[in-house]
């Protein structure tokens, strides 16, 4: 930085004040239309990069109407909600970076009315006594999965300690190698083992376990078997693991509870849609495992949570831990959960209304005929001539069925003029942003995750990005 010199200082004196811009009509205008905070704070960091600028020797506009567009500019960035909708257009259904599952308007609706008003959340209408929170989920849960018992917690990592810290706390838990899984931000089973209290036994190999391993591995301090379900990764090839109900039968045997990690928690049976590796929960229910936990968020369709199933006796002493306040939802989570799995309660139903289950189900004439509709909006308001709709294939995402192949068509974009990255940075930096993904030198639109509402806004911003100079 150049140090301030007669000549610089000649400079910087013409910048405007931040009593005069504030006094000016532009200044007048934004404080009565904004908070006076944020117009305070663009005006005094435009000011500031001017003043940096000059400083270093570079050359800046000085006047007052010089600085209004990039103060209205900032004014407008700091005005807006951090967290934003967007378009995703990847494909990529319980997308985790973007949100995972949708909710219905039903949902919403059913969330708002909730939160903009007092509500029973704690409170029992019909005695005038408190209640509990959690039973406004408990009877659905019990009524679709077949589940003796049932709490919500606020993820599901949440609801794999809080167990293993109520039934395994100081003792030790076996678990197959191949099922000590890392998943999203380095979250690690054996990590959330130690953390909870428990102590971790492993058995068999990376890639083959047998019931006899997880026999030989019961002893006095045997707390808990616990099995994970691959639900982020398959190992293939020359491979072995114990199903559930051989474990159930090995627990009763020795009088140890077992609990079944889903991670995903699949609450409709995808065996008729060619889907074979995700059992449903009511069929894990089925096998008597004493504890079931697995997502809201993800295959079921709901808000972020830890949904724990099972025998009463286990989630009743799970549910009196007292972490299980740390990690407790809120009434907004519990009025977009009780809506969500009310809509289970007509499996066809839940077919149609969830969002996840409507993207990752749909027909493929659907998105066929969705992705023409977007080709042929772009190609009458920009001509390129190469845009086409191609048949590709997508992913359920989020840790979930990581092995299948959902078939999907997408709109193919391969712009002149400027370069696909260029156009994907533009469709990302639109309002709304666009998330599209880029395979070679083409730029895809996959309408399996575009809603039929959204077509005219990607259409908007696809346009705008393409027209931009």
């Amino acid at each position: 930085m150049i140090p301030e010199g007669p000549a610089q200082k000649a400079l910087l004196s013409g910048l405007p004040s931040v009593d005069e811009v504030l006094k000016s009509p532009d200044g007048r205008q934004w404080i009565s239309q904004f908070q006076r905070k944020i117009v305070l704070l663009a005006v005094r960091d435009v000011i500031a990069e001017r003043r940096a600028a000059l400083l270093s020797g570079k050359t800046a506009e000085l006047s007052l109407e010089s600085l209004t567009g990039d103060i209205r500019q900032r004014i407008s960035k700091l005005s807006s909600f951090s967290l934003q909708p967007l378009i995703n257009a990847t494909g990529i259904v319980i997308h985790t970076n973007l949100g995972r599952a949708v909710l219905s308007d039903k949902v919403l609706k059913n969330v708002v009315e909730a939160s903009g008003s007092y509500s029973n959340l704690e409170y029992d209408v019909a005695s005038g006594k408190r209640g509990q929170r959690h039973t406004h989920t408990k009877r659905l849960l019990r009524e679709i999965t077949g589940a003796e018992d049932a709490l919500i917690v606020n993820n599901n990592a949440a609801a794999v300690f809080l167990s293993l810290n109520t039934v395994a706390m100081g003792g030790e838990v076996i678990v197959s190698r191949g099922e000590l899984v890392e998943i999203g931000g380095s979250f690690r089973v054996p990590d959330v083992m130690a953390a909870s209290g428990a102590v971790l036994r492993e058995v068999g190999t990376t890639n083959k376990t047998h019931l006899r391993d997880y026999e030989d591995s019961i002893n006095e301090n045997t707390a808990l078997i616990l099995k994970v379900h691959q639900s982020n990764y398959r190992i293939t090839g020359f491979t072995e693991s114990v199903e559930i109900e051989d474990l159930v039968s090995l627990g009763r045997k020795h009088e140890i509870p077992v609990m079944f990690d889903l991670g995903s928690g699949c609450l409709i049976d995808l065996r008729p849609y060619g889907i074979h590796d995700e059992p449903s929960v009511s069929q894990i229910v089925e096998t008597g495992a004493d504890i079931i936990s697995f997502s809201g968020d993800k295959l079921l369709g709901g808000p972020q949570g830890g949904i724990i199933l099972g025998k009463k006796r286990y989630i009743e002493k799970i549910q009196k831990n007292p972490l299980a306040r740390a990690v407790r939802i809120d009434k907004l989570a519990i009025a977009a959960f009780e809506a969500t799995l009310m809509e289970y309660m007509d499996t066809e139903n839940a077919k149609r209304e969830i969002p996840v289950l409507a993207m990752l189900l749909q027909a493929p004439g659907e998105m066929e005929t969705r992705a023409k509709k977007i080709a042929s909006a772009l190609r009458r308001k920009v001509g390129e001539k190469d845009i086409r709709v191609i048949r590709d294939s997508s992913k359920a995402g989020g840790g979930s069925l990581p092995e299948v192949e959902f078939p999907t068509y997408a709109v193919a974009i391969k712009p002149s003029g400027i370069s696909v990255n260029e156009l994907e940075s533009r469709l990302r930096n639109s309002s709304p942003p666009v998330i599209a993904r880029i395979r070679e030198d083409s730029l895809l639109l996959d309408v399996r995750t575009v809603r039929e509402r959204e077509i005219d806004g990607i259409v908007r911003a696809v346009v705008a990005s393409l027209s931009a100079g």
